[in-house]
């Protein structure tokens, strides 16, 4: 099952971050923050939100670094992914 976002949002996949410190203290998963690097999986069209023409600026297997709790969260098929608008991402990692 494919999802296909809708005007300016784009999907996100969640990169795992490190699990030990720079000092190489192992953290349990509890303490672990929430990533906030993903991956573009995929891309609305853009087009007309709120009265503004959008047009995307990322694409599908940009890594990006988005707002802390922007987006909607959802799991399908075991994974687990982020819908977000492209103006909650703050750049993409090159």
């Amino acid at each position: 099952m494919n999802i296909k976002p809708l005007f300016d949002r784009v999907v996100l996949t969640a990169i795992e971050a490190e699990e030990t410190t720079k000092s190489g203290i192992v953290l349990p998963g509890a303490a672990k923050e929430k990533p906030q690097m993903a991956e573009v999986v995929a891309v609305g069209p853009g087009g007309m939100v709120d009265g503004k023409e959008i047009q995307m600026q990322l694409k599908v297997g940009d890594k990006v670094i988005y707002s802390k709790y922007a987006g909607t969260e959802i799991k399908l098929d075991g994974k687990e992914y982020v819908i977000v608008r492209q103006s909650d991402v703050l750049g993409v990692v090159e």
